[in-house]
């Protein structure tokens, strides 16, 4: 029977549909940054190695720390039967145990839960309603709308990218009769080297291949310090050597109108409107591409380096 929920209804059966599984827990939310009491929940899960957890979150392509945040990495990894999945069309947000599952607008992010209004339908599965569902499938020839739910999310699962996965390892005791838990072993880890190069990732892990082998062929610099980029002599030598163009002048030395090329530029998120003004994005500055002065004041000066790589796209 499907039961529809909002505010603090939503919130406290979210909190128990958690609480009660024993075999698995499905967690499918483009943001996953964990309310206290959600990670209280979960926390009681984690000494059951049979219970499997999955995680699937999503957006933020160039920027996955966005998305999640390390300290809920930290916290799954230490779940002992866990996977973690990434998916970068993923808007949807579901979550489910063995026996209920939500369908729901709420990201499973702390700041949903305290200020948005949400909404969520809840299924739960009861020999009663097994029964009806099957007659229903029976007549109708239709699945019910949980085992709907069910069979797409899992189709979500298998396509997304896997992360991080450990599983656990048991021996039989009991002459077979039963299994005793000894230990859980990381089969899949992606996320750790993530998390602890996250500059590097966040302003690479989207680089073609053009810009990779503009970066290769010059020398390494001492790393950046935090999250603040320094400017060494080499890089001040690099810039000095390098002829900057407006946007203009560069649509004229590759044939397009700067209308057309700025629409491009948008296109590539390179730029960005911002109070009626052109701003570089992040990925614009990652093309070299600089703000400077001019009579009429700021604009976005391109490095000539950049003609070749707009012909070879067009």
């Amino acid at each position: 029977m499907a039961r529809f929920f909002t505010g603090n209804e939503l919130n406290y059966e979210l909190e128990k549909l958690f609480e009660r599984a024993d075999e698995q827990i499905i967690l499918i939310s483009p943001y996953i940054k964990l309310h206290d009491r959600y990670a209280s929940v979960l926390r009681t899960k984690k000494d059951n190695p049979k219970i499997a957890i999955t995680v699937v979150f999503g957006k933020n392509e160039d920027h996955l720390s966005k998305s999640m945040k390390q300290e809920d990495f930290n916290f799954f990894k230490d779940f002992p039967n866990i996977e973690i999945r990434y998916e970068k069309r993923l808007h949807a947000k579901y979550y489910s145990s063995e026996s209920s599952a939500m369908l729901t607008s709420m990201n499973l992010y702390n700041f949903s839960q305290d200020n948005n209004i949400e909404a969520g339908v809840l299924t739960k599965a009861t020999l009663l309603g097994d029964l009806a569902s099957n007659i229903l499938t029976n007549v109708t020839g239709e699945d019910s709308f949980d085992k709907t739910a069910i069979a797409y999310f899992q189709r979500v699962i298998q396509q997304s990218d896997l992360l991080f996965k450990k599983s656990p390892e048991f021996e039989s005791t009991l002459l077979g009769l039963s299994r005793k838990y000894k230990f859980s072993k990381t089969e899949v880890d992606l996320l750790t080297d993530f998390f602890a190069n996250r500059t590097k990732y966040d302003n690479n892990n989207r680089m073609d291949n053009y810009e990779k082998r503009q970066i290769s062929s010059i020398p390494k610099v001492t790393k950046i310090k935090s999250e603040t980029k320094i400017e060494t002599e080499l890089t001040k030598q690099v810039r000095a050597d390098i002829k900057y163009l407006s946007t203009t002048a560069l649509s004229k030395e590759i044939g397009l109108s700067s209308k057309e090329l700025f629409v491009k530029f948008e296109q590539f998120n390179w730029i960005e409107r911002k109070n009626n003004d052109w701003e570089l994005t992040l990925k614009g500055k990652s093309k070299g591409a600089q703000t400077k002065k001019g009579q009429y004041g700021e604009y976005s000066a391109w490095p000539d380096s950049i003609v070749g790589e707009l012909n070879n796209m067009r």
